[in-house]
């Protein structure tokens, strides 16, 4: 993937997708998008992308990586290319890209949007869900069941686990926020307790 080439596709993003703002994520998300939309591999990038995030979010150092400004391109390509290995060439290559330009900072933006796109124009709705331990697939499926019984039959999911809500689940649809964990509760507690003193 050239330079020249992802520029070009990234141009196209205010007239060809609507659905996606003009910033920087959503400029490489969409290059990205239209390269993969060439190559019938949309739903291949899409999985790369998914575990790619999943690796990011679970490595304390790849996220150190993402942060670190002094960081020359070729570290970062050494420190991200572990969790490069399984994924396509087509992923790889804009990988390489997004350090090459220094963007590696929005490297998680950038996913996020290519997968809203990939959302949008297939008339989906991405529903985040957030568990303090991971669901198990009787959990999972109980709720999407739920979500599709109120959101309609195109609910896709996007799971992350974060230990701190100590248990519960906070779902984010769109704008809004469903947050059932046990740390807002606690936190709604200890507000109700101050307040009767």
């Amino acid at each position: 993937m050239a330079d020249s080439q992802l520029t070009q596709t990234s141009g196209q993003t205010a007239g060809g997708a609507k659905g996606v703002a003009a910033t920087l994520p959503a400029r490489y998300a969409f290059a990205l998008y239209a390269l993969a939309d060439e190559q019938g591999q949309l739903d291949a990038v899409a999985a790369d992308l998914r575990a790619l995030k999943a690796a990011i979010e679970g490595s304390a150092e790849l996220a150190r990586w993402l942060r670190n400004p002094v960081a020359t391109a070729k570290q970062q390509q050494a420190a991200f290319a572990p969790a490069l290995s399984g994924c396509s060439d087509l992923v790889q290559r804009f990988v390489k890209l997004v350090v090459k330009n220094r963007r590696l900072f929005a490297l998680p933006r950038i996913i996020d949007a290519y997968l809203a796109e990939l959302a949008r124009r297939r008339g989906q709705v991405t529903a985040e869900i957030v568990s303090a331990h991971p669901l198990d697939a009787a959990q999972e499926a109980e709720l999407l069941a739920a979500l599709r019984r109120i959101e309609g039959e195109k609910v896709v999911i996007e799971k992350k686990v974060d230990p701190s809500l100590l248990g519960g689940l906070v779902v984010r649809v769109g704008s809004r926020l469903f947050d059932s964990s046990l740390r807002t509760k606690l936190a709604r507690l200890h507000v109700a307790m101050k307040g009767s003193a």
